[in-house]
């Protein structure tokens, strides 16, 4: 294989065919249970081949065990023969594929093999999907000191006081002074992203350095940088540049993102001009631009309400890290709300996501217990639509239209700026870093794809471009050839599922996925042990399957089945084995059902034996 399609070849692919077992009706059920476990079928392949991976020598090694296949769970590893550092390592929310778990973590397992070798976790900047993760695994790897920012030390800090125990050894990096970890060198610079102090990273080897650029975007004047861009990342391109691991969550939009400045200036020409009760909604990760909103507000004479925990937590942590310096009175209680003309109040709440329970939802559906939502309020959503939450933000739109007497967003005004570069940024910023190759990171597959063909286009050597999957691992050798070895690093997910923290088993998830789906039937039967007839016709007891009101002929034709089933699996039986006649109940009414109803519930036969 050529190094071209070693780096643009999928690892994870797989040409076993689906077997083929029990009735044919069972089999394309079995075969789409198949299809959405495949991912953890290969996680299983990378766990056992984890013994068979080679030692990295002569070169560095990269890792990326999370975030290059989703926007969330960032975390990567880079490796030497002497020392290991770890970026980042954050949590994704949860989707529909896994109903019932709070968070899907990085795998950790390679670095469990290797905890003597970790120097440290460098953590790029505060959001969730890159220090989440941390109170799950950092045990987990050895509790390794952790290097970042003032404000992002703060954050991990504050989340670390969710859970009883955890404790961390976090140190703050001096920006101008190079950190010694092993036998590397490791120094920062910062980065434009929508929450300060972010950074991105550079990890200095004997071949090499290691460049990871974190979240970020440009700012700039009509598509150019401005000359503090220039001047910071001129001197990161300086350097004897190897590899420059980058963002790519916006490499799908071409040209340069709208500039937050852009973005202050619309929210202050709103403030100005509106006339009664302001209300706006963002996220709270979005800590300048909450800053810059009550810096505005006092400078008008308005008052600030913070409507929300996370919105209320974060502005905590910005007053302790010196960022929100507001005048006394500026924030008020919401029990003071009438205390003051509506024209002078800004609300700021979360839920701009169209989150069910939170304070914007809330006050939209005439829920909140001190808001109620007059024609002469305007609400102003801060924020984007996050792929997924499409339907719960068009019914918090439709709420809100129905109540308020103007409702602006992002499609109708400049009133919200993504945090990532589009295509034209990432361009900008790669040429200047200048390294000899090139791993997008930072989203799903389709994103890492077009960040890699702006970059290819631009003029970049298609060779030297890797697509990763998570548990790729790029070994670049004397800092000449990549080699991307033909074995991964163990990277199924790893999820949070109440208090247990670690691979949940396939059928938990496809139980789990059918009881949302088609409910279950359980079936209670008491038996005869001398006899093995029924001693009484089979309750039954149905859980979002179907509603036993209305289908009682349904329900009379299924103990005939039940009845029939038992005692045809009992003839001549002794002693009686209930095992095999609970599989014949299982088998015969789950297919009855489905042949009546083309549901799979999940049947459970319980079976008294008197």
């Amino acid at each position: 294989m050529t190094q071209k399609e070693i780096t643009y070849s999928n690892t994870k692919k797989s040409s076993k065919k689906t077997k083929k077992t029990g009735p044919r009706r069972f089999q394309r059920k079995r075969q789409r249970q198949q299809a959405t476990t495949s991912k953890k079928m290969v996680h299983r392949k990378s766990t056992h081949a984890l013994r068979t991976i080679p030692e990295i020598k002569d070169g560095v090694r990269i890792i990326p065990l999370g975030g290059v296949e989703e926007v969330g769970r960032n975390m990567t590893v880079v490796e030497t023969e002497e020392d290991i550092v770890i970026i980042d390592a954050g949590f994704q929310f949860v989707s529909e594929e896994a109903p019932g778990v709070d968070y899907i973590l990085p795998n950790t397992r390679y670095l469990e093999e290797r905890k003597d070798k970790i120097r440290a976790l460098l953590i790029t900047h505060g959001h969730l999907d890159h220090i989440g993760g941390i109170p799950f695994i950092i045990d987990r790897i050895g509790n390794p000191p952790i290097y970042t920012a003032e404000l992002t030390s703060i954050m991990i800090k504050k989340r670390a006081e969710e859970f009883i125990g955890v404790k961390h050894n976090i140190n703050v990096l001096n920006p101008d002074v190079p950190l010694t970890l092993g036998k590397l060198k490791i120094r920062t610079f910062p980065v434009t992203h929508s929450i300060p102090d972010s950074t991105g990273i550079v990890i200095e080897t004997k071949y090499g350095n290691v460049v990871l650029s974190g979240d970020l975007k440009l700012e700039h004047n009509d598509g150019i940088p401005t000359e503090e861009e220039k001047k910071v990342f001129e001197k990161v391109g300086k350097g004897n540049n190897l590899i420059l691991i980058a963002d790519s969550t916006n490499a799908e939009r071409t040209g340069f993102s709208i500039p937050e400045q852009r973005v202050y200036d619309t929210l202050e020409d709103i403030i100005k001009s509106t006339k009664g009760r302001l209300i706006i909604g963002t996220f709270a990760s979005q800590f300048e631009r909450m800053i810059k909103i009550i810096e505005i507000c006092e400078s008008l004479g308005k008052k600030i309400i913070t409507e929300g925990r996370s919105i209320k937590t974060n502005l905590e942590i910005a007053e302790k890290a010196g960022r929100l310096k507001s005048k006394k009175g500026t924030l008020i209680p919401i029990q003071e709300i009438e205390d003051y003309a509506p024209d002078r109040i800004v609300i700021l709440a979360t839920g701009a996501q169209g989150e069910e329970f939170a304070a914007l939802m809330r006050i939209a559906t005439g829920r909140h217990k001190f808001i109620k939502m007059t024609n002469r309020d305007t609400v102003v959503l801060s924020s984007s639509v996050i792929p997924g939450n499409e339907i719960s933000v068009q019914r918090l739109k439709d709420n809100l239209y129905r109540h308020a007497g103007k409702v602006i967003h992002y499609r109708t005004s400049d009133v919200h700026s993504t945090g990532h570069g589009n295509s034209g940024e990432l361009v900008w910023i790669n040429k200047q870093v200048g390294a000899k190759f090139f791993m997008p990171a930072y989203g799903y597959y389709s994103m890492t794809r077009s960040h890699a063909d702006a970059v290819i286009e631009s003029g970049f050597p298609k060779k030297d471009v890797v697509i990763a999957d998570n548990g790729t691992i790029i070994d670049i050798i004397k800092g000449k050839d990549m080699v991307i070895q033909k074995v991964s690093a163990p990277a199924g997910p790893m999820m949070v599922d109440g208090f247990s923290i670690g691979d949940v088993q396939d059928v938990v998830i496809r139980d789990r996925k059918s009881l949302a789906q088609d409910g279950m039937f359980v079936v209670i039967a008491t038996i005869n042990l001398k006899t093995g007839k029924l001693r009484k016709s089979p309750d039954i007891i149905s859980r979002g399957f179907v509603y036993l009101r209305e289908s009682q002929d349904l329900l009379q034709q299924t103990r005939l089945i039940i009845k029939k089933s038992v005692e045809q699996s009992t003839e001549g039986m002794h002693p009686i084995n209930f095992d095999y006649i609970k599989s014949n109940i299982t088998d015969t009414v789950s297919a009855f059902l489905f042949q009546k109803t083309n549901k799979h519930p999940i049947v459970i036969p319980v079976l008294l034996g008197v």
